[in-house]
């Protein structure tokens, strides 16, 4: 597949007037990679994802890759079948009649095979449904059938792949077995995805690029490493709060099960059951509540971890907790510590120490 150049792009104005509701939405999100849409429930997700894709009439402007899809001030609207787009719902929405295969061959036949640019063999491997071709949708899993929506929407070669919460009508393992899956999309594609959610978890997981929806309308958009780690959203607020390190593997201890990933800014240990290859790029989450502070390097301690960093903020989150913003060589971090911690350390803005970070916390 030709990669994509940074030209690729998604750019939208739209308007959509409902009673009690209006989306009212600018957008420009990036031409490769997951972008999410995430607010809490009612906040207008899946209408802009709808009206994007031309399933919902909005006022306004559409263009991707440079193409109009919709354009009201020159009279242009393109009905969704014409805008080269793939869609995968909440519910697989598989044909019954024909097998896996037959589901997936359908969505080649919407391309013509010079304009292919999803191979088979391509949308199979990467979705790990070799084995399950010649069954009905009858026999499958719900994670399974799920696996092989998003094969056939990729068959069709789309300029942009929708996905309006395809994890929310999964049970936690399926969710499990899914996940790895989405996640290897934006790493074996260059096929641009715009990804519904109202899971925190899901969005640390896959996104690369985050727009907050409030109300309609958009509260914030930028890199998702980014906005998680700032504390003025209502992402970096509550138990979940976390934020993402991109690094680098560097090694894998077989014996203790350690894995030592390099980002700007130091070295992060962290335990795994699965091996990772050196060289491997790897995001790690790390969650506010995990990261402890200190003044100086403790001795006899049983945390791995030490980075020195900088407080960029402090803020107070929650009865007698306050929530720290760090700068660890250019990585951002958070930390979720109690007030009088804050206050005996003598915590300020501007000042240097040291982050913990238990081997055990890190998430990959």
């Amino acid at each position: 597949m030709s990669p994509q150049h940074g030209s690729s792009s998604i750019a939208a104005e739209l308007r959509l007037v409902r009673p009690g509701f209006t989306l009212d939405v600018a957008l420009a999100l990036p031409g490769r990679g997951i972008t999410a849409l995430f607010g809490p429930s009612g906040c207008g997700k899946t209408s802009c994802l709808r009206a994007l894709a031309g399933l919902e009439r909005a006022e306004g402007r559409v263009v991707v890759n440079g193409q109009a899809w919709q354009d009201d001030a020159r009279r242009l609207w393109l009905p969704t079948h014409r805008r080269g787009l793939g869609y995968v719902f909440q519910e697989a929405s598989l044909f019954p009649h024909l097998s896996v295969r037959g589901n997936i061959e359908y969505g080649l036949r919407r391309v013509p095979a010079a304009r292919r640019r999803v191979a088979l063999d391509q949308a199979v491997e990467l979705l790990g449904i070799a084995g399950l071709m010649d069954r009905g949708p009858a026999t499958l899993s719900g994670g399974e059938r799920q696996r092989v929506a998003i094969a056939r929407a990729l068959a069709a070669s789309p300029a942009v792949l929708f996905m309006d919460e395809p994890l929310a009508a999964l049970d936690a393992a399926r969710k499990a077995e899914l996940m790895p899956y989405l996640d290897a999309l934006q790493r074996g594609l260059d096929i641009p995805v715009v990804y519904v959610s109202h899971s925190q978890d899901e969005v640390m997981r896959l996104a690369s690029h985050l727009v907050l929806l409030r109300a309609g309308r958009v509260e914030a958009a930028g890199p998702a490493a980014e906005l998680l780690a700032r504390t003025d959203l209502p992402l970096a607020q509550g138990d979940g709060a976390a934020t993402l390190v991109a690094g680098t593997v560097l090694s894998h201890d077989a014996r203790d099960h350690l894995t030592t990933v390099a980002f700007p800014g130091g070295q992060l240990q962290f335990a795994t059951a699965a091996p990772h290859t050196p060289g491997q790029a790897l995001r790690l989450r790390v969650q506010a509540r995990d990261v402890s502070l200190a003044l100086k390097a403790p001795e006899g301690s049983s945390i791995l971890n030490l980075l020195p960093a900088r407080i960029t903020a402090l803020q107070p989150d929650g009865p007698g907790q306050v929530l720290v913003a760090l700068d660890a060589g250019g990585t951002l971090l958070l930390a979720r510590i109690t007030q009088r911690s804050a206050r005996t350390l003598g915590l300020a803005a501007g000042q240097t120490l040291l982050a913990q970070v238990k081997g055990v916390a890190v998430l990959d």
